[in-house]
């Protein structure tokens, strides 16, 4: 990979868009290796995915303006669809996604960051959907899950405008659910990482699996996915153990994923 690093330490997973000179910029080979490495961690037993941008500046700036400026029309919707087909593959990833927002997340950086299930961003974070000024909109599905985070009526006062808002106020509007200092943000997401994956994977993943399906489905059709996947939990060893350990008043062996012997 060109552009991207990639880690994994004990069932977490860590990647970082490395592009700094560009403030992390989304072009068309980014988002080609964006596409290659979630696939692969898709079929992964990971437990927990961080992603992040490299550098002290950006987490990601925005897509590649220059690249873009001279599309003709249908190059400019296949640009869209491709980024857009990505950010639909980091939301559809089984494992829980966390965006460690290390500074400006504009335009395609924001919509990245809103395709990942939970936002930790640093103090000096700044948020951003620009695309109205250059005489586009948000073509990688950053409206629609805007909506979906801070509500109908913050998510178009940011589109219309192309205002940024820095961490205190994506705070106040749930785009983020913490801000932490820009030296310790590493370090607290990946703790919360840590604490994500000693739980049980396959629970982990069935409150996933339900909190997205909420959006989408009717009520009724969510209770009957919950009672499902909440049936399929008792087929797992930790399922077993935990509750065994609960019991028992002792604390719980670390959960393996396995099904039950």
């Amino acid at each position: 990979m060109q552009y991207l690093n990639y880690e994994v330490q004990n069932e977490i997973g860590l990647l970082t868009i490395n592009r700094p000179n560009a403030l992390n910029a989304l072009n068309s080979q980014v988002i080609a290796e964006l596409s290659e490495q979630v696939k692969e961690i898709a079929d992964s037993s990971l437990r927990c995915l961080v992603i992040t941008g490299a550098g002290s500046k950006a987490f990601v700036a925005g897509a590649d303006i220059a690249e873009m400026k001279d599309l003709a029309a249908q190059q400019a919707q296949d640009f869209s669809e491709e980024g857009n087909q990505v950010m639909k593959q980091i939301e559809a990833l089984p494992m829980p996604v966390i965006a460690a927002v290390n500074g400006y997340a504009l335009g395609g950086g924001c919509e990245l960051a809103l395709s990942c299930d939970l936002r930790i961003c640093s103090e000096n974070a700044v948020f951003g959907l620009p695309e109205v000024g250059l005489g586009i909109l948000p073509g990688y599905g950053g409206i629609q899950r805007l909506v979906r985070v801070a509500g109908l009526s913050q998510a178009m006062e940011m589109a219309f405008t192309a205002r940024n808002i820095i961490a205190g106020e994506a705070l106040s509007i749930g785009l983020v659910s913490q801000v932490i200092p820009a030296e310790e943000l590493m370090e607290k997401v990946m703790k919360m990482a840590e604490r994500i994956a000693a739980n049980a994977p396959a629970g982990v993943r069935a409150v996933k699996k339900v909190a997205q399906a909420s959006i989408g489905l009717s009520i009724e059709d969510t209770y009957l996915l919950e009672s499902e996947l909440f049936g399929k939990c008792f087929l797992t060893a930790d399922q077993e153990e935990g509750m065994s350990a609960f019991l028992e008043k002792r604390k719980h062996a670390p959960y393996t994923g396995q099904k039950k012997m």
